[in-house]
C-alpha cells in the first residue's frame, strides 16, 4: 500500500512538517511493505493560481497542464491521500487551497454530465486530514468554526468527488503534551491510515 502525504507550509522546520514525518514513520512502522511520498508543495514550488488554463480543462476544451497531469498521476499511484496543514482563517492555507483548486478537476475527481448528473469519481480513496491551529478548542466549538470546516472540506470537497473522509483531526496549540503529544498523535494516526483496507481485506477472505 501507498500513501501521498501531502503537505503545506513555507517552513521545512515548522510542527506541520514534523508532524507529516511522524505520520511517514507510523506508515513505515505498522506495516514494512507499505510506502509513502511525502509532497511539499510549497518547496517543489507548486502554482496554486487557477488561470485561464484550468478554466479551460474546466470547460473540457483542453489537456490537463503539465503540473496537474503530474499531481493526478501521484494521487493515482496512492491508496491514501493525507494532508497535513496549518489552519489560516479556519480553513486551508491558500497553497493546499490552491492545489485542491487546479488537481481536484472535472473529468478526474468528478464529471458532471449534460444533464447534471454528478458522477463522483474517488471512491477508492481515503482521505487523512490533520490541521495544526493556534486556537483553542472551546473557541473552535463555540463559534462553530469545527463544523463549518468539516461542512466545508470534508463534505463540500472529498465528499463532493466520493473520497471517503477516514481521519479528520486538529492538532491545537491548547491541547494537553503541546507539541510533543502531538508527534504522538502523528505517528498512531500514520499507523492507522491502511488499517480499514487491511480489515476489509481480511473481512473478504473470510468470506
Amino acid at each position: 500500500m501507498h500513501a501521498l502525504i501531502v503537505v503545506a507550509h513555507p517552513d521545512p522546520a515548522s510542527l506541520t512538517h514534523a508532524v507529516a514525518a511522524q505520520i511517514a514513520e507510523g506508515i513505515a512502522a505498522s506495516n514494512p511493505q507499505d510506502s509513502f511520498e511525502i509532497a511539499d508543495l510549497a518547496a517543489e514550488g507548486f502554482d496554486p493560481r487557477f488561470s485561464q488554463t484550468d478554466v479551460a480543462l474546466h470547460l473540457k476544451e483542453a489537456a490537463p497542464p503539465l503540473d496537474v497531469a503530474a499531481e493526478h498521476a501521484r494521487i493515482d499511484r496512492a491508496d491514501a491521500l493525507v494532508l497535513v496543514y496549518p489552519v489560516y482563517w479556519w480553513s486551508f492555507p491558500g497553497l493546499l487551497k490552491g492545489w485542491i483548486d487546479r488537481v481536484f478537476t472535472q473529468g478526474w475527481a468528478y464529471e458532471e454530465d449534460a444533464d447534471g448528473t454528478l458522477v463522483k469519481k474517488l471512491h477508492r480513496l481515503p482521505i487523512h486530514l490533520i490541521g495544526l491551529g493556534g486556537a483553542s478548542q472551546r473557541t473552535y466549538v463555540r463559534h462553530g468554526y469545527s463544523d463549518a470546516m468539516k461542512t466545508q472540506i470534508d463534505h463540500g470537497i472529498f465528499g463532493y468527488c466520493g473520497a471517503r473522509v477516514a481521519t479528520s483531526e486538529l492538532l491545537l496549540a491548547s491541547d494537553a503534551g503541546f507539541p510533543s503529544a502531538h508527534l504522538d498523535t502523528a505517528r498512531a494516526i500514520g499507523s492507522r491510515v491502511f488499517a480499514s483496507h487491511t480489515a476489509t481485506e481480511a473481512e473478504a477472505i473470510q468470506v
